[in-house]
């Protein structure tokens, strides 16, 4: 008997992170596509929008473009996440997968906090600089818990030599592990790598495909 099942193709969005571009998610995107995945990485000015308003260009700009019957997923980088969880906060979108983010600051960065003072710091960074803190009534805590299929992938090597020591341990040298975690989360789980790296490394990127396609991490691999 002749095999006639079919798997549609599943498209994965990327988004990089503040002050990024979308080639620094070069790496694993190829690994998608390597795997079956439709990739669509996205470019987008971090530095000139705040939260609200990146989110709303940016995914709903990338939606379009694609089918809506189509199972689409998102694997994020720092701030791309905390765009994800502003746009699903507002919006639905038909046929969601699952979502992995990297390195998210889901409560925020004391980094942010410490630079708050500083006009060279808002200058560089824009808008979103002012709202990456950790203030229990900012931006980032009022979007609440997941309810989305969501796996979060934390970094504890810290090359950054200026802020990783005042950080809490442990941290990826920008955003603690701690902050990494999101109530509502399916899954978590703490790999040896830094934050600016960490999506380019072949740990993070395997990880990154088992959950797309298991809904879970491989805690017993060789991480």
């Amino acid at each position: 008997m002749t095999d006639t099942s079919y798997q549609a193709p599943q498209t994965v969005i990327l988004l990089h992170g503040l002050a990024r571009t979308s080639g620094s998610m070069r790496r694993l995107e190829k690994a998608l596509q390597q795997a079956g995945y439709h990739t669509c990485n996205i470019d987008y000015p971090s530095r000139k929008f705040n939260i609200e308003n990146l989110s709303e260009q940016v995914i709903s700009g990338a939606l379009k473009n694609l089918p809506s019957s189509m199972t689409t997923h998102f694997v994020t980088h720092s701030l791309g996440g905390i765009l994800v969880r502003q746009y699903l906060q507002h919006h639905s979108i038909n046929n969601l997968g699952r979502v992995v983010m990297l390195g998210p600051p889901n409560h925020g960065s004391q980094i942010a906090d410490w630079l708050q003072p500083y006009a060279f710091y808002h200058r560089f960074f824009g808008p979103v600089a002012a709202e990456l803190g950790t203030d229990k009534n900012g931006p980032i805590e009022r979007l609440g818990s997941a309810n989305f299929d969501l796996g979060i992938i934390a970094g504890s090597r810290a090359f950054n030599i200026l802020c990783a020591p005042f950080l809490p341990k442990p941290n990826d040298g920008q955003v603690t592990v701690e902050s990494t975690r999101l109530e509502g989360m399916k899954d978590h789980i703490c790999l040896p790598v830094s934050h600016p790296f960490m999506m380019s490394r072949e740990t993070v990127i395997r990880q990154v495909i088992h959950y797309l396609q298991q809904g879970q991490f491989d805690h017993e691999g060789n991480h």
